[in-house]
């Protein structure tokens, strides 16, 4: 299964990701939106409705990407957070930097 999937590029990056993104995988997810970024660069939001699982290496690659594109001028958004992930955003309080819907 794919887990990180460009479905929209009009008005912003739109990602669906799925399953379990942690160190194994958050290099091939870095890479992969970067890309998308830097080849059309607009606000990001990820679709996490899908997304059962990441670790404190997703985190950190999530201030990663929220990092770049603030400097940049857009913003990031991560929408339907299942509420065991919003907890690890809470917990290190990315929530209060990042939108979380």
């Amino acid at each position: 299964m794919q887990q990180v999937k460009l479905v929209s590029a009009d008005s912003k990056l739109q990602f669906s990701l799925s399953g379990e993104i942690d160190s194994a995988t958050s290099e091939d997810f870095y890479t992969e939106v970067r890309a998308a970024y830097l080849n059309q660069k607009m606000d990001i939001e990820f679709d996490c409705a899908a997304l059962t699982f990441i670790d404190s290496t997703m985190l950190g690659t999530f201030v990663k990407i929220y990092k770049e594109l603030k400097a940049d001028g857009y913003k990031t958004v991560l929408c339907n957070v299942q509420p065991r992930i919003r907890k690890l955003f809470e917990i290190c309080a990315l929530d209060t930097i990042m939108e979380i819907r």
